[in-house]
């Protein structure tokens, strides 16, 4: 099986499987709370040939993070930020310590 295979993309989080509808039946919520969170920027859902907006896995569950925030009473606009300045500093985080790694690598080389 090829990587280009239907098949391949069961597993893959960033496919966007999953039509508006079934989207918020999954989340339970509407479909204007996910429009609005595409007015956020917090997702950006595909758009099918016919112009149809489709949500990946990865996309859901950033999506049901934002629903909890907003059903503990933080306003959807609130919500969406906090959970991009999180997201941002997990991934300075990462690189932080990537950076990190890579120097004591390197300065046990040159010790060495």
């Amino acid at each position: 099986m090829t990587a280009d295979t239907p098949l391949d993309r069961i597993d893959d989080d960033d496919y966007p499987a999953y039509t508006m509808g079934r989207a918020a039946e999954m989340l339970g919520t509407t479909p204007a709370f996910l429009r609005a969170l595409g007015d956020a920027r917090l997702i950006t859902p595909l758009r099918s040939e016919g112009g149809h907006r489709r949500y990946s896995r990865y996309q859901l569950r950033i999506a049901a993070r934002a629903r909890e925030m907003v059903d503990q009473g933080t306003a959807i606009e609130a919500a969406c930020r906090i959970i991009i300045l999180e997201d941002q500093l997990e991934e300075a985080r990462r690189i932080n310590e990537e950076l990190r790694r890579g120097e004591a690598g390197a300065g046990r080389r040159t010790d060495a």
